[in-house]
This record gives C-alpha cells, structure tokens and sequence, in this order.
C-alpha cells in the first residue's frame, strides 16, 4: 500500500491572535514494524508494509490574548 499525505504547519507553526503564542507544528512519521522511524514532510507518499503504522500529529492552534502572569 503507498500512504500519502498533504498538510501543512510542520515547519511554521499556527501563528497566535492579539498577543497569543503560536501554537505547536504538526508531524508526519511512519513507525515501521521492526521499530525504525520515518519522518515525513508535509507533502509525501511512502510505501507501506504490514505492521508499520502512518503518524499524523495535528498541529497546535495559536493561542489568542496575552498570556495570563504567572
């Protein structure tokens, strides 16, 4: 099986709103059955074999408003 995958804020994180802190990027990885880990960009194809697992970690969205004194 070939996974692909578009997406985007793997580099760039979601910029935060009114003061807010960006948010987190994303990741795209495939987690191979012998234990090896591919990372991907955001715009890939990669060849699949049984056991291996497809990572999609969405990104994090901006924050919006200064953040709280601690």
């Amino acid at each position: 099986m070939t996974a692909s995958i578009l997406s985007g804020h793997r580099w760039v994180p979601p910029y935060g709103m009114a003061g807010g802190e960006p948010g987190q990027v994303g990741r795209n990885a495939v987690e191979r059955a012998d234990g090896r880990v591919e990372e991907l960009a955001g715009a890939a194809s990669v060849a699949m074999q049984p056991g291996d697992v497809f990572v999609i970690e969405t990104p994090g969205g901006g924050g919006y408003g200064e953040p709280a004194a601690v």
